[in-house]
């Protein structure tokens, strides 16, 4: 990955150029940018800086174009930017040096925008910081080499886990390209929580109707290869190049039998609360179909609640099934495929209310959460769309809506979770809509954002819900007041009135916030990935790079990565989608060269680096009792560095000498006594 080395780095063999940016008023606001790079110019000549400039924006055109020629026509040999942070702009000012002839790696940048500008209020000891940390980094830039980046090939299939709306979205946009895709799907059919909504806002979309053709599309694909009831178990490889385990769950159905008539699913005889599509309010059989339009259109036999597998018995299904597709000698099967880029969108869990005890879920009979009220105003769900109470047949005269459930919650999520404005007015409109009952909605905030969704608002308060601003403190059933028998009581701060209000209803629906799923760290450490403080998968830049992550070749879509609505999700699958065509079209990927390497003549065997890379990069060869490191799967952390005992591992780009020079420089030990840090 490296030229050879041939004599040792020294400040009279080299021509450094220092390039200091304003960044606007970001760094030059508090930073006397302008003394920092003549303070460079003459204190750090004696360390090879032949030039020193600053420039308002030196990550625009012209100021890399101000780079280029000063290393065409001075002939640069290294170059320091002081600017924002590497993890921003490294990769513009490595190219900007690319283009004028000097190797990338050549180039090093130092932060003084969040290390300095962003951090310290004293103008003249941020100026003095700015020198110091320019010091350091042309200490450093004397010790880099001239790397060569690695290049891999990318297999086409693209590996998509999770049939939400995302990942659908990511995998027609592949295959409809030409790429072939697996899509996994833990579940026994693709669809998610869109599947189990009635309306989608703002529209008021059939949510089936808009998504039961793109789930048909993806089951009917031919560049798409569907694993429902499956996950995946284990991922190795590196971008390009990754080798994944899936779990096949057993169905206990031969689908290349089945039909999907249905019948075995009419005989069989046993009932069990569907917890998952139903939201816990109706039944379903011991062999299921999650709901009517699900792809695959195959059932799955639930072996925990069948009676053969409780009993021995019935064997119902079997009996009755007019193709003889029933098989329950199925056993579990693990396959091992092959994929270039893999893209995780496997969605998010809804905030479980029982947490919040003073709204009375599970205490209270008519309190629903979102995802049941969903269900009760579905066509398909288990009151054919009739919004009742509890009992099935009484309507309410009043309806309390209650937003932000679990989220912009302190004592639960701290974060808002997007949706619960807009659902909380969708609920209201499907009330007034079927019932013509009286809808308070509790509010913190109202937050419609976002396309249409404004004026969504407007035709909900035209329709005469009534909003009360203000956090419901408690929902009861204890009457004190004359009118409040045998109806919950929602005790509230009106904040635009400035009273207390106790508002009688008969039906509460708590508008749930959205939460990572809950193995959401166990499926990060699988893949390798980062969760937020929230739980949520971090992305490689929040603004600029939102769908992939700091594992290369993984990317995310959806509600993985923060709460999000539909078409935000749908946005963000066809991002993923974009950024694997581009990947794969490429049919090659040049990886960063900045790899730990192993002297096997120091390695001790000891392994301990084995286990902590945290990418499974480190093999352990036990022929010769020594550890080596896969380039391509490392992703030059420097764990292994740091904790090997026998100092048998460097890091590329992080050497030792690199390092202690960069210390020596930052504490101006570099300078001749005249310039000390007093002098500054």
């Amino acid at each position: 990955m490296s030229t050879e080395k041939t004599t040792p780095p020294s400040p009279e063999t080299e021509k450094i150029g220092v390039y200091v940016c304003h960044c606007g008023s970001n760094i030059a606001g508090i930073v006397d940018v302008q003394e920092v790079a003549e303070w460079a110019g003459e204190r750090l000549k004696e360390r090879g800086v032949v030039v020193a400039r600053d420039y308002k924006f030196m990550c625009s055109s012209l100021g890399q174009e101000l780079i280029e020629k000063d290393i065409q026509e001075k002939g640069l040999t290294r170059v320091v930017v002081a600017a924002c942070s590497p993890h921003l702009h490294e990769n513009t000012f490595r190219t900007a040096c690319g283009r004028a002839g000097l190797n990338p790696y050549l180039c090093e940048l130092v932060s003084i925008r969040e290390q300095v500008s962003w951090v310290h209020t004293d103008k003249d000891a941020a100026t003095t910081k700015s020198k110091a940390v320019v010091s350091g980094g042309v200490e450093r830039v004397i010790h880099h080499e001239p790397l060569e980046p690695l290049v891999v090939p990318i297999h086409p299939t693209t590996l998509v886990v999770g049939g939400g709306i995302a990942g659908i979205q990511a995998a027609l946009e592949i295959a409809d390209a030409g790429f072939p895709v697996i899509l996994v799907e833990r579940e026994p059919s693709i669809g998610g929580h869109m599947a189990q909504f009635d309306k989608t806002f703002p529209t008021l979309d059939c949510s089936a109707c808009i998504l039961t053709p793109r789930m048909v599309s993806v089951g009917s694909h031919p560049n798409i290869t569907l694993l429902t009831w499956s996950e995946v178990t284990r991922v190795d490889g590196y971008v390009g190049n990754f080798t994944v385990t899936i779990r096949k769950k057993p169905r206990y159905i031969n689908t290349q039998l089945c039909t999907g008539c249905g019948i075995c699913q009419e005989k069989c005889p046993k009932k069990i609360i569907d917890d998952v599509y139903e939201a816990g309010l109706s039944y379903r059989k011991a062999v299921y179909t999650p709901f009517p339009q699900a792809v695959p259109k195959y059932p799955v036999i639930d072996r925990e609640n069948c009676i053969f597998f409780q009993k021995g018995t019935c064997r119902a299904c079997e009996k009755f099934c007019p193709t003889n597709a029933i098989d329950f000698s199925q056993n579990e099967e693990y396959m091992t495929i092959e994929a270039g880029n893999i893209i995780l969108a496997t969605g998010y869990d809804l905030f479980d209310p029982r947490r919040v005890t003073q709204y009375g879920y599970g205490r209270l009979a008519n309190v629903f959460t979102s995802l049941e009220f969903e269900r009760l105003s579905n066509s398909a769900g288990p009151t054919n769309g009739n919004i009742v109470l509890r009992d099935g047949v009484t309507p309410p005269a009043a309806v309390g809506i209650i937003h932000c459930v679990g989220s912009r919650d302190r004592n639960y999520n701290n974060y808002c979770s997007v949706i619960c404005c807009m659902q909380g007015l969708k609920f209201a409109h499907l009330v007034k809509e079927r019932t013509g009952a009286t809808v308070y909605n509790f509010y913190i905030d109202m937050r419609t954002a976002y396309k249409a969704y404004d004026e969504f608002y407007q035709r909900v308060l035209e329709e005469g819900t009534l909003f009360v601003r203000g956090k419901v403190a408690e929902v009861t059933d204890a009457a004190r007041l004359p009118g409040e028998d045998g109806k919950l009581i929602i005790q509230v701060e009106d904040t635009l009135a400035g009273i207390q209000r106790r508002i009688p209803v008969d039906m509460v629906i708590l508008s749930s916030g959205l939460e990572p799923r809950h193995d959401a760290k166990q499926v990060a450490q699988l893949f390798g990935l980062s969760c937020s403080a929230d739980g949520w998968y971090i992305e490689k830049h929040p603004k600029l790079d939102p769908v992939a992550t700091m594992t290369e070749g993984i990317f995310i879509a959806g509600c993985v990565q923060g709460p999000k609505d539909i078409p935000s999700s749908v946005s963000q699958g066809a991002a993923a989608a974009a950024r694997v065509l581009g990947r794969i079209q490429q049919e090659h990927i040049a990886l960063e060269p900045i790899r730990a390497t192993v002297d096997e003549t120091k390695c001790s065997g000891c392994r301990i680096c084995n286990n902590l890379c945290p990418f499974n990069a480190i093999l352990f060869h036990a022929d010769r009792n020594v550890s080596e490191v896969n380039p391509a799967l490392c992703q030059g952390c420097g764990t292994c560095v740091a904790a090997c005992p026998a100092g048998a591992i460097s890091g590329t780009g992080f050497s030792n000498e690199q390092i202690l020079a960069q210390i020596e420089g930052l504490l101006l030990l570099n300078l001749t006594p005249k310039y000390t840090l007093a002098a500054l």
